[in-house]
């Protein structure tokens, strides 16, 4: 069983992707944050530092993507490798911090690796709010994040919208987070996972 969470930066996939697995005891498959090299100076300079970020990234999903294939353990997966191109590459190009040059190669890559990629069995999507957002990267306080600009979470959540209601490689669960804090409130957590059970008993009666 491969379940991916994906959503905007802050709105919560990480911490609910190591509760899911402490709850139904599955391996999490966690994003490189704090390895990555090039985060910090991404968000000093977007311009000169988004394609390499993109590439980073784009391996780094690809290679978890394999692992998990691979493996017999049902695993919970932090964001996608689909985002990586539709919603951030994406997204940077427009924005004009990649040129077509780059942005040709970086699409002949992901195309490459597609046709090794199997969608999530099901994927939930937390949907979340600039303010939400907003108020979720505060309290982590991570450092190079203060530089993250409001413009720049409000194209990804529009890019978000697009690609969600275009997804259909399988099952999808979206999950309005904007007045929940599955955190400090265990009912808000419960809530969560009583929409997953639903769609997980689907999943397993296939199987």
């Amino acid at each position: 069983m491969h379940i991916a969470i994906c959503g905007n930066i802050g709105s919560g996939k990480t911490t609910l992707a190591k509760m899911l697995s402490r709850h139904y005891g599955w391996h999490a498959e966690l994003e490189s944050v704090e390895d990555n090299p090039y985060l910090a100076d991404f968000y000093e300079d977007m311009e000169r530092w988004s394609f390499h970020l993109q590439v980073f990234f784009l391996n780094s999903r690809f290679t978890q993507v394999k692992k998990i294939r691979e493996s017999w353990q049902s695993t919970v997966q932090d964001r996608t490798i689909y985002e990586d191109a539709y919603i951030f590459a994406s997204n940077l190009y427009k924005s004009g911090f990649i040129n077509d040059r780059d942005y040709g190669s970086y699409l002949t890559l992901f195309e490459s690796m597609m046709q090794h990629v199997e969608p999530p069995d099901l994927l939930i999507y937390l949907k979340a709010d600039i303010p939400k957002l907003v108020s979720q990267i505060e309290k982590r306080g991570r450092d190079y994040e203060n530089a993250i600009r409001l413009d720049y979470l409000k194209n990804l959540n529009e890019h978000y919208k697009n690609w969600i209601q275009g997804y259909d490689l399988g099952k999808l669960l979206v999950i309005d987070v904007n007045n929940l804090d599955f955190v400090a409130r265990r009912e808000d957590f419960a809530h969560i996972v009583s929409k997953i059970d639903v769609e997980l008993h689907g999943l397993f009666s296939t199987k």
